[in-house]
C-alpha cells in the first residue's frame, strides 16, 4: 500500500514499563546491579581463559567468545534502558532503532549457534573421544567460531533491510523497552509481506537448524552415556555436560516464551518480563553457571588469586 500523504518518523517512543518514579528508580538500580554483574562475570571469564593455560580447549575457546557475544548482547539493550528509566521522554531515534535491530539480531543468533557448535563439541568430546583431537582441531573451532559471527551478520543485515521497507505514519510508540523487528512490523503502516517472509524464514533457517543440531548431539550424548557400565563413568561424562545444558536450557526457554507465546493486553507485562529474562538476565547467568558448577574454572580461579 502507498501512503502519499505519509510523513516518515525520525525518532520512535519507547513504552518502557512504568510511570512511577518509584518503581522507576528501584528498577534503575535492579537492572544496573545486573547490568554490573553481566560486565563483570563475563569479562572475569574471558580474562580467566586466556590467562589460564590448562584453559586453551576447544570448549572455552567457545565459552569465551559466548561470554564476549553475551556482553554485547546485553550492552544493546540495557544502558539505553537505564537512561530511560531515569528520563521523563523514552525517545530513540530511527537510526538508534535500526542500529539496535541489526545488532540485537546479529549478537543473538551468533548466540544460537555458538550454543549449537559447544553441543557439538560435547558430542565429540563423549561420543568419539579418541578423535576429539583431531575433529576439534583449532582450525575447525576457529571455522565453526567464524560462521556463527557470519550467520548472525547475514540475519542482522537480513532484518536491518526487513526494517527498511517499512513505513511508520500513524504511531511511533513500541510497546517495549528496547527496538526488535516484531513489533516494528507490527506497527508500520506499509505492506509487511516481505519483513513477515524474512523473519520466518531467518527463524526457520537459523533458529530451527541450531536447536536441532543441540537436540541431535544431546540425543547421541544420552545414548551413549547409558551405555556407559560403571556409575562413576556415566556421572563423569555427564558432568562435562551440566553447564552448557544450564545456559542451553535458561537462554532457549527465555526465547521460546518470549516468541512462540502470543501477546494480549493481560499479559503484555508478563511478556515485558519474559523479554527482560532473555535480554537482560540471561546473558548474567551463564557466566555464574560456568563459575558454580565447573571444576576446571574454579580451579582456575583459585591459581589465579594465589
Amino acid at each position: 500500500m502507498t501512503h502519499t500523504n505519509c510523513t516518515q518518523v525520525t525518532e520512535f517512543s519507547l513504552a518502557g514499563f512504568t510511570e512511577d518514579p518509584v518503581t522507576q528508580v528501584n528498577l534503575f538500580l535492579l537492572f544496573l546491579l545486573t547490568y554490573l554483574v553481566t560486565i563483570l562475570g563475563n569479562l572475569g571469564i574471558i580474562i580467566l581463559i586466556r590467562a589460564s593455560p590448562h584453559l586453551h580447549s576447544p570448549m572455552y575457546y567457545f565459552l569465551g567468545n559466548l561470554a564476549f557475544v553475551d556482553l554485547s548482547f546485553s550492552t544493546i539493550i540495557t544502558p539505553k534502558m537505564l537512561v530511560d528509566l531515569m528520563s521523563e521522554k523514552n525517545n530513540i531515534a530511527y537510526a538508534g532503532c535500526v542500529a539496535q535491530v541489526f545488532l540485537f539480531q546479529l549478537f543473538g543468533i551468533t548466540e544460537c549457534f555458538l550454543l549449537a557448535s559447544m553441543a557439538y563439541d560435547r558430542y565429540v568430546a563423549i561420543c568419539h573421544p579418541l578423535l576429539y583431537p583431531t575433529v576439534m582441531s583449532p582450525k575447525c573451532c576457529f571455522q565453526l567460531v567464524t560462521g556463527s559471527y557470519l550467520v548472525g551478520l547475514t540475519n542482522g543485515m537480513g532484518q536491518t533491510i526487513s526494517m527498511s521497507t517499512l513505513s511508520f505514519c500513524s504511531s511511533s510508540t513500541i510497546d517495549l523497552f528496547y527496538c526488535d523487528i516484531s513489533p516494528l512490523i507490527s506497527l508500520s503502516t506499509s505492506n509487511t509481506t516481505l519483513s513477515h517472509i524474512i523473519l520466518t524464514t531467518a527463524a526457520s533457517l537459523f533458529g530451527v537448524s541450531s536447536i536441532l543440531v543441540i537436540l541431535l548431539s544431546y540425543v547421541a550424548i544420552i545414548v551413549t552415556i547409558l551405555s556407559i557400565n560403571s556409575a562413576e563413568g556415566k556421572h563423569k561424562a555427564f558432568s562435562t555436560c551440566t553447564s552448557h545444558l544450564t545456559t542451553v536450557s535458561v537462554f532457549y526457554g527465555a526465547s521460546f516464551f518470549m516468541y512462540l507465546f502470543p501477546s494480549s493486553d493481560s499479559s503484555r507485562g508478563t511478556d515485558k518480563w519474559a523479554v527482560v529474562l532473555y535480554t537482560v538476565v540471561t546473558p548474567m547467568l551463564n557466566p555464574l553457571i560456568y563459575s558454580l558448577r565447573n571444576k576446571e574454572v574454579k580451579e582456575a580461579l583459585r591459581k589465579l588469586f594465589k
